[in-house]
């Protein structure tokens, strides 16, 4: 037996995981308060007396981290034009893992860097241009970045003929060069981008979080827990060199702040005579709802979805229904102790996840051409998607995980949003993903039998 550890540093709780990559098996997995406030280490050495108690004693040959405590990878960035570099640069950091605060398109203002400096991201991402485009809006917006000051590191990854004056200009700054990520019209580049996001992380974020001495306990840390989970969904979509995936998936993790989506599909028109309108996505993305969560955000799933279907999914009344999300948002940490709450927390998670999934995928429009009936796609066509990953609390923690998990597929009341339109419902009861994705550096052939057979079958949607 070759026992190795997985940490997952989280903003709540820090998750402990062992595994056998010998025999590829899950050992076992424990969890206690993440101490970020005081200590670190003091959760992380709770979470593994917890996991022992459970597994019994293990001298681990390696040990692997992610985080997303304290906050975890804040970045902001700026474009050119919203539709383009600078929807680019949000899909390049989204895929790096950070949670993006704000983006910005064309020149900035006063009051725009003001708003920059004022919020101090982990990391500012700065882009604009093509190669050989307009080269004025990034080195006004690096102009602007070095006289409001300001500590963080600035990735610049736009037009490669400004790319040096604009490092001349931020003299004095932490800043690197990467290739432009979007060096031609409909042509997306960010994976050199990314990388360079998750180097700055592990350089620079490590010490700024509080995180350093966690770094030495373990064999390599770290990454942002979502670039984890990125490197799992992929992984368990595509296989490895000897095994292969389950094929193109959508995940949806319904947390209490947020609900991220992820896809691993090509999302390609299915449909005759369609076009794409704005960017080709790319094969693995990931969307973050910072409006949608089941407790600090649940008035935003209110806002979306309207209280009345809150009301009508619940069987509540109205008043009944707004008087109990008035409660939760107030008391962050309450369960559904009767049957009134659990019914609202059900609708509550199936609505997150319908709102969550819509905005994540694709948008199809008719219109009608001289050669008669054609058809506009914006964003990924995820309607032949026939596996569908869930986890989060509201899911894991339910008599219904199916029913609320089938809120994701495609609703004939919807026929221009592109969700799936059949998928097999995995459900990640002992939220092993992140872990996996850990994993998957070193040992992706464990990882993946590991999620097959951990991941569980639920019975709606085929």
């Amino acid at each position: 037996m070759k026992p190795v550890l997985l940490i997952d540093f989280g903003s709540t709780y820090t998750k402990v995981t062992a595994v056998d990559v010998d025999a590829p098996r899950l050992l076992g997995v424990a969890s206690a308060y993440t101490t970020v406030e005081t200590d670190i280490n003091d959760g992380l050495s709770e979470a593994l007396r917890r996991l022992e108690a459970a597994v019994g004693k293990l001298e681990f040959s390696e040990r692997y981290a992610a985080s997303s405590a304290a906050g975890g990878l804040r970045m902001m960035a700026s474009g050119l034009v919203p539709e383009l570099t600078a929807e680019a640069a949000r899909l390049a950091s989204l895929g790096a893992g950070a949670k993006v605060v704000k983006t910005y398109a064309f020149e900035l203002t006063e009051d725009d860097v003001r708003e920059i400096v004022a919020e101090n991201p982990d990391i500012f991402l700065l882009v604009g241009g093509t190669d050989g485009g307009n080269k004025q809006c990034i080195i006004n917006n690096a102009r602007m970045l070095a006289a409001a000051g300001g500590s963080f590191p600035i990735i610049i990854a736009g037009n490669r003929n400004a790319a040096r004056e604009c490092e001349r200009i931020l003299a004095g700054r932490d800043t690197h060069i990467c290739e432009n990520v979007l060096p031609k019209f409909g042509v997306l580049n960010i994976a050199p981008t990314q990388q360079q996001i998750r180097d700055t992380f592990l350089k620079n974020i490590i010490r700024a979080k509080g995180l350093s001495r966690a770094s030495e306990l373990v064999s390599g840390i770290l990454m942002p827990t979502p670039s984890a989970v990125i490197r799992a969904v992929e992984l368990l979509a595509n296989g490895t060199y000897t095994e292969a995936g389950i094929g193109e998936l959508l995940a949806v993790d319904v947390g209490g702040a947020t609900t991220d989506v992820y896809s691993a599909a090509h999302g390609n028109p299915r449909r005759p005579n369609t076009v794409i309108r704005g960017l080709a996505e790319p094969f693995i993305k990931r969307t973050v709802e910072g409006d949608i969560g089941m407790r600090y955000s649940v008035k935003g799933i209110v806002d979306a979805a309207g209280i009345d279907e809150v009301a009508r999914r619940s069987g509540l009344t109205v008043e009944r229904a707004q008087e109990l999300v008035s409660y939760l948002s107030e008391h962050t940490d309450a369960l559904p102790s009767d049957d009134e709450l659990e019914r609202l927390d059900e609708a509550l998670a199936g609505l997150a996840v319908k709102t969550a999934v819509a905005r994540h995928a694709g948008r199809i429009e008719e219109t009608y051409t001289m050669f008669g009936l054609s058809f506009v796609q914006s964003g990924k066509d995820l309607t032949g998607v026939t596996n569908l990953v869930v986890t989060g609390g509201s899911l894991v923690h339910t008599r219904h995980t199916a029913r609320i998990a089938a809120c994701a597929l495609y609703d004939a009341q919807e026929p221009d949003s592109l969700r799936p339109e059949h998928a097999k419902i995995l459900v990640d009861r002992k939220y092993i993903i992140s872990a996996m994705g850990l994993l998957s550096g070193c040992y992706p052939d464990a990882a993946l039998t590991i999620m097959k057979e951990e991941l569980e079958q639920d019975g709606i949607g085929e």
